[in-house]
């Protein structure tokens, strides 16, 4: 097992390299700069299209405006903002939140382009039904001797769509928080049971297909980060003194790189904390990964332009102010520097510190509606990659593998899951993003169009 782990922490390091850092970010900053921050500029239109004001029933598509950026999110939105960001700070300390804002907004620039570009080049899958995602539109929008980089794509997002960090996390939350306190814990046997109730749970949601992961995932999302705001938000209350100073070394420690424990990057420490940023800001809001863009592909519009501003709203909720109060919440109780723990165990002993007794539990309940509901996304995400491989009578056998994986991410190391998750992430992202340079000016056309229009 320590080999396995070893090469595939070397596989996560080659491809979160040089040209992968330069795409994402120097490609997310190309697009903002060509569309001239238009998009920016209509956020209130925005949310008058997640109100449903502008919603066509007789438009193309499975699932509403709300109902796409929901089901997005709910895969965005998850153990990313928790245990995410505080393997970012444990490692990175408190620079790499910085990192993460910038990833977060270059990446509402990336999303509106990938997701408008889900709309504007649908393709229809073997039973006739339209489809969209970057497999599609690079098809579609660049041509049938581009496919090679949509089959390289969709072979990537099998691996890339598994559920194995967030059960990880989510196993770990368990046996810490609950388990062990209260001496319930059986090495080896509670992770079993653990994965088996989890497998039991997504089957249910994610057998009955994309209406009924798009219902759960607007039941369920809303609720979710309506709940750990309110609870972060407490904490930063208790500790309202210390938030203006760790604010302040955010951005001061983001050029110094002072707290950075990790592999040196381009000659440097501070080059392997932008780098951390960066990895860490995009497995959050997974802008330029391409998994969004499958979700928003199946939105009742045939407007682009008003499905690439509803994904928008994404990467500024997930990174901006999720993973900003986690990141508040760990900074100011002082766990940071006071523990050894790493992951979500980190951000349970900031609860821990600040409301005694009960914010553990209160984590805990808000980590199990995060990661469930990211389990029933992310199986979307790989039957449609399968369904483009194979055929969409076939992409059911996708979600039997998908379960199993389960079983896999509940017994296994934090190191080896992120380090799989993050390396297919990156192979996603090479053909999404060279596909959304490469189409820009297709959307930028439309947008002009749009909002001449508006």
């Amino acid at each position: 097992m320590e080999t396995i782990n070893n090469w595939i922490a070397a596989f996560a390091s080659w491809a979160w390299g040089l040209p992968l850092l330069i795409l994402l970010v120097g490609g997310g900053c190309y697009l903002l700069l060509r569309i001239r921050f238009i998009p920016f500029r209509h956020i209130g239109h925005t949310f008058g299209l997640l109100r449903g004001k502008y919603h066509d029933p007789s438009a193309s598509g499975q699932i509403s405006h709300f109902q796409a950026l929901s089901t997005a999110l709910a895969s965005t939105i998850g153990m990313g903002n928790i245990a995410g960001v505080a393997v970012a700070i444990s490692i990175g300390g408190p620079g790499a939140i910085f990192w993460m804002w910038v990833s977060g907004f270059i990446g509402m620039s990336t999303k509106f382009f990938t997701c408008a570009l889900s709309i504007l080049y649908r393709g229809r899958d073997s039973n006739g039904v339209l489809q969209g995602g970057p497999m599609y539109f690079i098809e579609e929008g660049l041509g049938k001797h581009w496919k090679p980089l949509a089959v390289f794509f969709s072979l990537a997002g099998l691996i890339g769509s598994l559920p194995v960090f967030n059960v990880n996390q989510l196993t770990q939350a368990v046996r810490d928080i609950l388990l062990v306190p209260n001496n319930l814990y059986q090495e080896g046997a509670s992770e079993w049971i653990i994965g088996i109730v989890l497998l039991v749970i997504t089957s249910i949601v994610i057998l009955g297909g994309l209406t009924r992961i798009a219902n759960t995932a607007s039941r369920l999302v809303p609720s979710m980060v309506v709940l750990y705001f309110f609870s972060v938000v407490a904490i930063l209350v208790i500790n309202y003194e210390a938030v203006p100073g760790y604010l302040q070394l955010i951005i001061s420690d983001a050029f110094g790189a002072n707290y950075f424990k990790g592999d040196a990057f381009l000659g440097g420490t501070l080059g392997g904390l932008i780098l951390l940023g960066i990895r860490r800001g995009a497995f959050s809001n997974e802008a330029g990964i391409g998994t969004a863009p499958m979700a928003h592909g199946a939105s009742q519009t045939n407007e682009s332009i008003r499905e690439g501003l509803v994904a928008m709203i994404g990467p500024f909720i997930d990174t901006i102010v999720v993973c900003t109060l986690t990141a508040l919440c760990i900074l100011v109780t002082g766990v940071w520097e006071t523990t050894s723990s790493n992951g979500v165990t980190l951000t349970a002993n900031a609860f821990n510190t600040s409301i005694p007794l009960y914010g553990n539990y209160l984590l805990l309940l808000c980590i199990a509606v995060f990661s469930i509901s990211s389990l029933f996304t992310f199986s979307y995400y790989g039957t449609k990659c399968t369904g483009y491989l194979l055929d969409m009578d076939r992409a059911h056998w996708y979600n039997y593998f998908y379960l199993g994986s389960i079983l896999i991410g509940a017994i296994t190391s934090l190191d080896m899951m992120i380090n799989l998750i993050d390396g297919f992430y990156a192979l996603m992202a090479f053909p999404t993003m060279i596909a959304t340079i490469i189409l820009a000016p297709k959307v930028i056309r439309e947008a002009k169009k749009y909002f001449s229009n508006l």
